[in-house]
């Protein structure tokens, strides 16, 4: 080997590695690979763009404390700070790429009886099982509610149907107390079918948003609200 070439691959294998650039497109890039801002309707992946940012930023928190369970997830956010994590939920928060069409799911198979007793747990809930309309907390137009209630709209009706599962199973948690978890509970499997297949099939506004605020007290306490929210009745 010539002796330029050899000091030239002794001084490539002992340079100091190039750092990547610590920017926001940086940070966002390994969250783009499954999240894309321009939307799949992928069942695994749901879309997070144009969700609060308090209920991103909290969700990226529950996976890195192991509230939440996904290899994934919890590997991409383990090491993370909160700041970290804030910078990462206020971006994917202003962004609102156009709905894709919904994938057919489960809930394409559900008859017109299961998918109008959907509607009506959405709308008004089942006072005998104690059960509060999504509305309630989700806001009329089902887009979420600043600055940490999530839109229920455009996401596919198996992935509404696993989060339900993951709450029943307590491998999905939130800050106690934990309202989705105590919701779920009172839910039967039907009941959450049902639910998925009204949702799944509603066509979202591409120019809603969050509304601002909600009437309280919301129906059942939940930790993931601000404490002015709290004390409704269970």
């Amino acid at each position: 080997m010539p002796i330029f070439s050899a000091l030239g691959l002794a001084a490539a294998l002992t340079a100091a590695p190039v750092a990547a650039p610590d920017t926001l497109e940086q940070r966002i890039a390994a969250c783009l690979a499954c999240h894309s801002v321009k939307e799949r309707g992928d069942a695994y992946f749901p879309r997070i763009a144009g969700k609060p940012a308090g209920y991103l930023y909290n969700q990226l928190r529950h996976f890195r404390d192991g509230h939440r369970h996904y290899p994934m997830m919890t590997y991409m956010a383990g090491n993370l700070s909160d700041a970290y994590l804030r910078e990462i939920a206020d971006y994917f928060s202003s962004q609102h790429p156009p709905y894709p069409p919904p994938p057919p799911g489960s809930g394409a198979s559900a008859t017109a009886a299961q998918v109008a007793r959907g509607e009506t747990l959405v709308r008004q809930g089942d006072p005998s099982k104690k059960i509060p309309a999504c509305v309630a907390c989700h806001g009329t137009a089902l887009s979420g509610v600043e600055p940490s209630i999530p839109g229920l709209l455009g996401l596919p009706s198996d992935y509404i149907n696993a989060q339900f599962g993951n709450w029943k199973s307590q491998s999905r948690r939130a800050s106690a107390p934990d309202c989705m978890a105590d919701i779920a509970g009172r839910l039967s499997d039907s009941d959450v079918a049902a639910i998925s297949a009204w949702l799944g099939r509603q066509t979202p506004d591409a120019a809603a948003r969050p509304a601002a605020s909600i009437a309280l007290p919301l129906p059942i306490a939940c930790g993931s609200y601000p404490a002015a929210a709290q004390g409704g009745a269970k």
